[in-house]
């Protein structure tokens, strides 16, 4: 079975093109592993969207359980970008 099933069977209310767009970036981002880490602004550079439809697609994705947020910091507390659990 193919990570991206739900991607393709998904219904556009359910799922969204920006959300699958991006999903298939971070696939396309994680390596070995489940997680990746790409900041918001490289996401929209690279795939060539808005800022917004990222924050958008990525909030759509974590609706549907298919990724998990979690929060970053620097030492000094500040914040960057999060670590993203891709989870199917």
């Amino acid at each position: 079975m193919s990570y991206f099933d739900h991607i393709y069977t998904a219904s556009p209310d359910e799922l969204p093109h920006r959300a699958r767009a991006v999903y298939i970036y971070l696939r396309d981002r994680t390596g070995q592993g489940q997680d990746c880490w790409p900041a918001v602004k490289t996401i929209a550079s690279d795939l060539q969207l808005s800022r917004s439809t990222v924050k958008r697609a990525l909030h759509d994705l974590v609706k549907v359980e298919l990724i998990e947020k979690e929060p970053r910091y620097r030492e000094n507390g500040s914040n960057t970008s999060n670590r993203l659990i891709l989870r199917k």
